[in-house]
């Protein structure tokens, strides 16, 4: 897997993008703190807001500036929003009112959602052999799943140190290293595209692109299992550790280190598994995989996981905030039932959550592949920004779904209604990703001039490695395989 890392383009790139996740975790310690200056017991409520804000800014804005991505250069646009989010980080500190927070975290998720498009975008010109893609893909699902556990013991350790606000100096520091790395090497050009309707075709053809091909279809309803059964997981674990198992608050931290410990592991495995099996055949499975373990557990806590009874998981136990061990309203007793210290419920939901982050990782990591087979070169910037906005218009959905249920009408039910919208979506999956899935199909252009470049040698019936764009608006139908080479 480190072999890419010879490549000195990738190389620094790489670096770039670990500095700068290392400093979005401090921003993330640091904000809540913040948040808990400005507001106190409001706190969650000023971070809920600021999340929301943050998937607002993410939906929004990277199709937005997709439109215009083919006219900058690359680099330059990369560097802007690094400078932009290290300006933003050293702003924070200075903010006395709530509503300036709001506006500093929109313009950093804003920056954040130019760069991490155009970035993903440039990957596949630096590293064109799909071997080496692949690797650069699980590296950088290992990034991610390292900064959720290094970063916050980073900041831990840095508090017994400094106050807070300094942690604010070190995301700049991590923004602006990165922007010198980005500096320190030349990229691929942007190819500029002409479309008709001007900017705002540009701006939805993302989308079009991806509604419009069947297995960028069945990838976003992936995404959304993701986001349905990953809600739970980074939503809900605090108050089933601590509420509903009754566990201490370093036993948070366990849950969720099980989480990234599945990714991680299968982030190491996947550029051999994919050397050997087809993107469908992994990441289809891996789906029901994470359906079926949530749905078991939430078969599990409407049993009576957590509080020996049926029931005990939804409003009857002890509610966010709460101190562990006692009983929400309407409780019928003052302490935790007698499955709350039951080690097997303990030891199946880090099981669970093993297997969660396990296949959370198998249809991730693989994701990038199919945006990058799906779309010529010039369009790649417009189709990553479209899988960005539309993954996180999923977890838009998921986010409060998970928390508002948890919190009303309990932690089995939350579960219960994102293991079926998981089960939808999967099922959603295999019936639009065609099982005989070819890069190369057959089809005509009765509408195109016989003496159109495009047919020049070859004819208004051709064969040739599709995507969706100006001249193919639509996905030819379905054939018998004749003149398809698979891919």
């Amino acid at each position: 897997m480190l072999s890419v890392l010879r490549n000195r383009t990738y190389r620094h790139l790489f670096t770039a993008q670990v500095v700068a996740l290392v400093g979005t975790g401090l921003a993330t310690v640091a904000l809540s703190l913040l948040a808990y200056d400005l507001a106190g017991g409001n706190a969650s409520a000023v971070l809920g807001t600021a999340l929301a804000i943050k998937m607002v800014a993410y939906v929004g804005t990277a199709p937005l500036i997709s439109a215009f991505a083919d006219r900058l250069p690359r680099r330059a646009l990369l560097v802007t929003m690094d400078a932009t989010r290290a300006g933003v980080a050293l702003t924070l500190p200075f903010v006395t009112q709530v509503w300036q927070v709001y506006v500093l975290i929109f313009l950093l998720q804003a920056a954040s959602a130019t760069f991490t498009p155009t970035f993903q975008a440039t990957i596949p010109e630096v590293l064109p052999a799909e071997r080496d893609y692949t690797r650069a893909l699980s590296l950088s699902r290992l990034a991610y799943d390292l900064e959720s556990l290094f970063s916050p013991a980073l900041a831990a350790a840095l508090l017994s140190l400094v106050s807070y606000e300094w942690l604010f100096t070190g995301t700049a520091a991590g923004f602006a290293a990165s922007g010198v790395l980005v500096v320190s090497v030349l990229l691929p050009r942007p190819r500029p595209v002409e479309r008709a309707g001007g900017p705002y075709a540009k701006a939805v053809f993302g989308t079009r692109l991806f509604l419009a091909t069947p297995r960028l279809r069945a990838l976003l309803a992936l995404d959304l299992v993701v986001a349905a059964v990953g809600a739970m997981v980074l939503v809900n674990t605090v108050v089933l550790v601590r509420d509903a198992f009754g566990r201490s608050a370093g036993d948070v931290s366990l849950a969720l280190g099980a989480y990234g410990a599945g990714s991680m592991g299968v982030a190491l495995a996947l550029p051999r598994v994919l050397d050997r099996v087809g993107d469908r055949t992994l990441m289809l499975p891996a789906a029901f995989v994470m359906t079926a373990v949530l749905g078991a557990f939430a078969t599990g806590l409407a049993a009576g996981w957590g509080t020996g009874g049926p029931g005990a998981a939804g409003p009857g136990t002890a509610g966010p905030g709460e101190p562990a061990g006692t009983a929400g309203p309407g409780a019928p007793g003052g302490t935790a039932g007698p499955g709350a210290d039951d080690p097997w419920a303990w030891a199946a939901l880090l099981v669970a959550w093993l297997l969660i982050g396990a296949a959370t990782s198998a249809i991730l990591t693989p994701g990038g592949r199919l945006v990058r087979r799906s779309a010529g070169a010039p369009d790649l910037p417009a189709a990553f920004a479209a899988r960005f906005s539309l993954t996180h218009a999923c977890w838009l959905l998921t986010y409060p779904l998970a928390g508002w249920l948890a919190a009303r009408a309990g932690l089995a039910v939350a579960a219960g209604a994102l293991t079926v919208i998981a089960l939808a979506a999967s099922l959603a999956a295999v019936r639009l990703w065609p099982r005989t899935d070819p890069a190369e199909l057959e089809h005509a252009h009765p509408e195109l001039p016989r003496d159109h470049p495009h047919l020049a040698g070859a004819g208004r019936s051709h064969t040739h490695d599709f995507h969706i764009d100006g001249l193919h608006p639509r996905w030819p139908p379905a054939r018998d395989g004749a003149g398809a080479k698979a891919a």
